[in-house]
Parts: structure tokens; C-alpha cells; sequence
């Protein structure tokens, strides 16, 4: 998502740190499991990776125990999972580690934009397939973007441009932006400018804070955004920095009278954190786990809640959907090998247990949707209302544009 943090869910602390394989021993790549190699800020993003390995190694032993990857001779599928340091520089040291030592087929994970466009970079050199599930950084499927590298998740202009259609009929014209200050940050502020700009006749920014990443000074930076007296907030905080933010913001009167939008905040890996102190009517997207009715995510749940005695996240939501896109791309490629595997993953229509998405062939990303919605108090915790899921076939970057910014 670039970036989502500490929030994402406080679980079991003991799992984070240390990495760990799934599935059966290490076997060639060629006769035994397939391997994956799974990197990812496991110990400094535990609330969120946790949840999404749990849900990952359920969709895994489903898929085997339904019998392997049958268009490869039922072989089963194996995730080796590792922690990726949460810097570019580790980052790729544990790609190299896994694909030459641990012989995986190919990548997935990451967390942080950065160290997205890191791994990113290690696969076009290396010619290794990495699907990047979680970095949100636009860069990662336009001028970062190789053949070898594709994205699930809605990226940062998708989901910002979400939340401008849901607020752009209200006429707020004059703005202030709070955003961590690294790439996903200036990237939403960015797009928040350029979709307002050309949504909102007058719009004007009247203010932007951007604190260090799980460093805000939540005084200091309340305090600048009240002086500005806009009638809007675009907020891209989370993790770490949410909860003191939004403490701060209630207590001096921040939020009163003002539309607030804000990506993330309606996550459970967020809204947990805040408890009773979760605005009421912000504008955000998240994940309503406990109100979407498709039978099949309810399966899901089901499942989840009864294997791991705990409520997904949306990392929970997210790791499952991934295994599943896997199977489906190996059972198309009808190998490991690289180049199969790529050329299965262009436009590859997969089913989700929220509907159908397809991986788009253009820029290598996917039209898995969000849900976009107002924040609310039900009893002592934040939870979702007026929401609805949103196709993210509908707001992904213009063709045009792709064309014009990727180099490959």
C-alpha cells in the first residue's frame, strides 16, 4: 500500500518475527511442491501480515487438500515465508536468498511502497515473476513498472479517485491534506489534487502537514491543519500515526463541522486501535468483514473465525484472494516457468469470494475493487456504514496514461 501499519492488527506477537516455511520440505522445484517465496514486513507490520499469512495458509491447505495445482500433475503448493526488514536493501537480499538458495518459482508480498519498487526492480533484472500483493505506490504499475511485476490491490490513484467521487457532490471547496511523508503519501496528496482539481470548480489547498512516517507529532500537526480553518481533510494517515492523530483531532475540536476523507481509516486493521474513539461520518475506504453478505466471503469467514479463533482483517481478505490467483494463473500456465507463468497472468480473469476481477494486461494491475463508506460507532468499536463495494475496473489509470509513463 504502500503502507499500513503497526494498526493492521495486533495479533500474535510471537509469529512476526521469525521466518517460516509452509507446507511440506524443502523438495527441486521440479518434482516436489511448488515453492513460493513470500517476503514481508512480518515484524514491523505484524497487524497486518500476520492476519494475511493466516489467511494465506488456509487457502493454501484448501487448494491442497482439493488436490495441488492439477494442471501440473496435482504437485502441492509450498510458501516460504520471509521477513522482508521493511527496507529496500533487505528486501532484495531475501528475494536473492529466495530465489537461489530456497529455488522458488517465483515472488509475492511486500508490504511499503519502497520496498515494493525495490523487489520490483530485482525481478525485471532477474527475470523473475513477483506479484506485489499489498505496496499501494502508483509507480509500481506506471514508470516502475516491468513485464515481470504485477500488482493486486487497487493502487493509491484508484482508491483516492474513489473517495473524491464520493465526495466531490458535496462542493467542498477548500482543502487541507495530511499525509506520512514517503512516496504513498505524496503520491495520494498528489492524485488528491490532480482528481479535486479537475472535479471541484475552485477547489484550493489551504494547508499540508506531512509527519515522518510513525513519527507524527500529533499537536503540532493538528494544531497547523485548525489554523488553516478548511472545510475539508484529506487524510492519508494509518497505522502508528492514526490513533494519536485522531485522539488529538477529537479532543480540539478538529473534525467538527468538516468533511473528513480518508483512505484506509475504515480497515479493521485501524479501526481496532481507535476503539470509542472513532470519528463519526469520516468518508474512508475499508473492509466491513462482519456486514458483506456474498455467500461465499461468509464461507470465509466462517472458516477463518473457526481456524484461528480471531475476526479477518482486511490482510486476511487479501492473503486468501492471492493464494486463489495463484492457483488460477499456475492451472492456466501449465508450468513454472517464467515466461508461462507471465503471459498466463496477462489479462487473467480470476474469481474472488467477492466477485470476479481481471488482471489487467496493459499495466500488470488488477480491478480487485474497495469498499468506500462513513466511519460509525457501533457500542465501544469503529465499524463501517452507507457503504458499497466499489469495482475497481472503474477507476483505473486512463490507457493513455499507462502508455505514456511505462518504459517497458
Amino acid at each position: 500500500m504502500t503502507l499500513r501499519h503497526p494498526t493492521r492488527r495486533a495479533v500474535v506477537g510471537g509469529l512476526a518475527a521469525a521466518p517460516l516455511v509452509l507446507g511440506s520440505g524443502a523438495h527441486a522445484q521440479g518434482s516436489g511442491p511448488i515453492k513460493i517465496g513470500e517476503l514481508n514486513s512480518y515484524s514491523r507490520m505484524a497487524a497486518f501480515a500476520v492476519p494475511y499469512r493466516n489467511a494465506m495458509q488456509m487457502a493454501v491447505d484448501e487448494i491442497n487438500k482439493a488436490g495441488g495445482i492439477k494442471a501440473i500433475g496435482g504437485r502441492p503448493l509450498e510458501i516460504v515465508f520471509r521477513d522482508d526488514g521493511s527496507t529496500p536493501g533487505d528486501a532484495v537480499r531475501v528475494a536473492e536468498e529466495l530465489v537461489t538458495r530456497e529455488n522458488v518459482a517465483f515472488l509475492a508480498g511486500t508490504f511499503l511502497s519502497n520496498v515494493g519498487l525495490a523487489v520490483a526492480d530485482f525481478a525485471n533484472q532477474r527475470k523473475t515473476l513477483f506479484l506485489a500483493t499489498e505496496p499501494l505506490t502508483d509507480a509500481l504499475t506506471l514508470a516502475g513498472g516491468n513485464r515481470y511485476t504485477f500488482r493486486v490491490r487497487p493502487n493509491t490513484y484508484m482508491q483516492t479517485k474513489m473517495l473524491v467521487d464520493a465526495v466531490k457532490a458535496k462542493g467542498v471547496k477548500r482543502w487541507a491534506i495530511v499525509a506520512p511523508n514517503y512516496e504513498y503519501g505524496q503520491s495520494a496528496a498528489a492524485n488528491f489534487k490532480k482528481l479535486m482539481g479537475e472535479a471541484v470548480p475552485g477547489f484550493e489547498v489551504v494547508a499540508e502537514q506531512f509527519p515522518a512516517l510513525g513519527r507524527v507529532d500529533a499537536g503540532a500537526t493538528v494544531g497547523a491543519l485548525a489554523q488553516a480553518k478548511p472545510d475539508g481533510i484529506f487524510n492519508v494517515l494509518f497505522g502508528a500515526d492514526l490513533t494519536p492523530f485522531v485522539r488529538e483531532g477529537n479532543t480540539r475540536g478538529l473534525f467538527e463541522r468538516r468533511t473528513v476523507a480518508s483512505l484506509l481509516t475504515g480497515e479493521p486493521e485501524y479501526m481496532m486501535p481507535l476503539g470509542e474513539e472513532t470519528p463519526e461520518g469520516w468518508i474512508t475506504t475499508g473492509y466491513p468483514w462482519e456486514q458483506i453478505e456474498d455467500p461465499k466471503h461468509k464461507a470465509f469467514v466462517a472458516a477463518y473465525r473457526a481456524r484461528f479463533n480471531d475476526t479477518p482483517r482486511l490482510g486476511s481478505f487479501l492473503g486468501y484472494v492471492v493464494v486463489y490467483l495463484m492457483r488460477d494463473m499456475l492451472e492456466k500456465a501449465g508450468s513454472t516457468e517464467t515466461e508461462a507463468m507471465v503471459k498466463a497472468l496477462e489479462d487473467l480473469p480470476f474469481e474472488t469470494i467477492v466477485g470476479p476481477a481481471i488482471m489487467r494486461g496493459i499495466d500488470n494491475q488488477a480491478t480487485l475493487g474497495a469498499w468506500v463508506g462513513e466511519t460509525t460507532l457501533k457500542g465501544r468499536q469503529g465499524a463501517m456504514k452507507n457503504f458499497r463495494y466499489v469495482d475497481g475496473r472503474d477507476y483505473m489509470h486512463p490507457e493513455a496514461e499507462v502508455k505514456a509513463a511505462r518504459k517497458d
